[in-house]
């Protein structure tokens, strides 16, 4: 068959990492104080603590939960901390911030516990164009991980990749 069309891509050496393929299911919740302090700006410990001890926590069973406060007010450290001695026993992960920082707290969990030894010694292609909200700092966390291992690294789609590293 002399017209004969080959997968060249299926038939590569190349390894494909999809960090697509690690997100983790679960409901992302944030969870902003603001409501909890007075006129949206003070923090009233005693009002705070009510709020707190009164709240349903079994709600976020399971939860990735983002603790924000979304006015101007100064929050001390151990309002977030309060939270999350109730959010501890239901939410998977907790962490003060947007949910990107949340995805990317929840990725760096991911890749300092990803098993490697796959990687060692291939080209590899960090997949893009993900469907899920991969953050950008995982494929900078994931990339730093691969470069000590990967004979080489490029970041794409295996038809049209960039290359970012190749082992001398």
């Amino acid at each position: 068959m002399e017209n004969e069309i080959i997968n060249r891509v299926a038939n590569s050496k190349l390894v494909v990492v999809d960090l697509e393929d690690f997100y983790p299911t679960g409901q992302r919740t944030v969870f902003d104080i603001k409501d909890w302090l007075f006129q949206e700006f003070v923090l009233r410990e005693k009002d705070f603590r009510a709020y707190a001890n009164e709240h349903d926590w079994s709600q976020y069973q399971d939860h990735y939960v983002a603790l924000i406060c979304t006015s101007d007010a100064i929050v001390p450290a151990w309002a977030f901390m309060l939270l999350t001695m109730h959010l501890e026993p239901y939410a998977k992960k907790i962490v003060v911030g947007s949910l990107e920082q949340l995805e990317t707290s929840i990725y760096h969990d991911i890749i300092e516990n990803l098993e490697t030894d796959a990687f060692v010694d291939q080209p590899l292609i960090i997949k893009g164009c993900s469907h899920k909200p991969v953050p950008a700092n995982a494929y900078i966390m994931l990339s730093q991980k691969l470069k000590p291992l990967a004979r080489s690294i490029m970041y794409g789609e295996a038809c049209s990749s960039v290359p970012l590293y190749k082992r001398k």
